[in-house]
């Protein structure tokens, strides 16, 4: 599976299911793709994987046809660069607040004249030079960019930072939008700024990604018509040792 295939499924109107991994492991990324997960988000923004782990982490998923997005530090020209370069399928890139963050953040994924990355063949992404020019410029063409949407002023201005040309979806931070808000997490304000994020991705056309951390939050965003769910490994795992504790104890 490639960007195209990724975004072949995605048009076609098919939700799909992947995984943020914070935690570097290669095995974790192996036994997503094993388990059948349609996508993986290695996180560069909040996760301690430097560039040769998220390269190492890309081949481990293309192994098994999983394509991989990459969430980078906020407006990281240089490591979306190489993540690019490495085989990423997409960038998600965090605290975009306004068009023109969204203009940056088009400009960092995209060749000459709509954007300013840097070109070359000779990478993982461009089979180490074997792939014309034309034909690595039609792949990069398949870059799937998702902006995140984390403070009010990004929740203000959603609609005109998704019209930006390049954009392809939007992700609501609840953690930032809860600490920017200085309101409780889960609590209505940030349930009200999240629903504007979503309205305005409804209204503009963009796909809507969610992270969640349950199967039933996962239907739940499904059904309100998110296309790209994100389950959160790391609440998944914890919650998984926690049952564990809890039954060793009770033992």
């Amino acid at each position: 599976m490639n960007a195209r295939t990724l975004r072949m499924r995605l048009a076609a109107g098919k939700p799909l299911r992947g995984a943020l991994l914070r935690v570097p492991s290669e095995e974790l990324v192996e036994m997503a793709g094993v388990a059948g997960l349609d996508f993986l988000v290695l996180d560069c923004e909040h996760g301690p994987s430097d560039v040769l782990e998220v390269r190492r982490h890309i081949v481990a998923a293309h192994t098994h046809a999983v394509p991989v997005l990459v969430r980078v530090g906020e407006q990281d020209g240089r490591l979306i660069q190489r993540v690019l370069d490495h085989g990423a399928a997409g960038i998600v890139v965090p605290h975009v607040d306004s068009p023109a963050d969204a203009v940056g953040a088009v400009a960092a994924t995209r060749y000459p004249p709509e954007g300013h990355r840097g070109f070359a063949t000779y990478g993982r992404a461009g089979r180490y030079g074997t792939v014309s020019p034309a034909d690595h410029l039609a792949a990069a063409a398949d870059t799937l960019l998702i902006v995140m949407i984390e403070t009010q002023r990004g929740v203000e201005q959603a609609a005109d930072i998704l019209t930006t040309p390049g954009i392809d979806g939007v992700m609501a931070g609840p953690a930032d939008l809860a600490i920017t808000l200085n309101a409780p997490p889960g609590g209505q304000e940030v349930h009200t700024a999240i629903t504007q994020v979503h309205e305005a991705a409804a209204t503009t056309g963009r796909l809507r990604m969610d992270i969640v951390a349950s199967s039933d939050a996962a239907e739940n965003a499904i059904n309100d018509g998110c296309m790209l769910v994100v389950h959160n490994l790391t609440a998944h795992l914890m919650g998984l040792l926690h049952t564990l504790a809890q039954s060793a104890k009770q033992a």
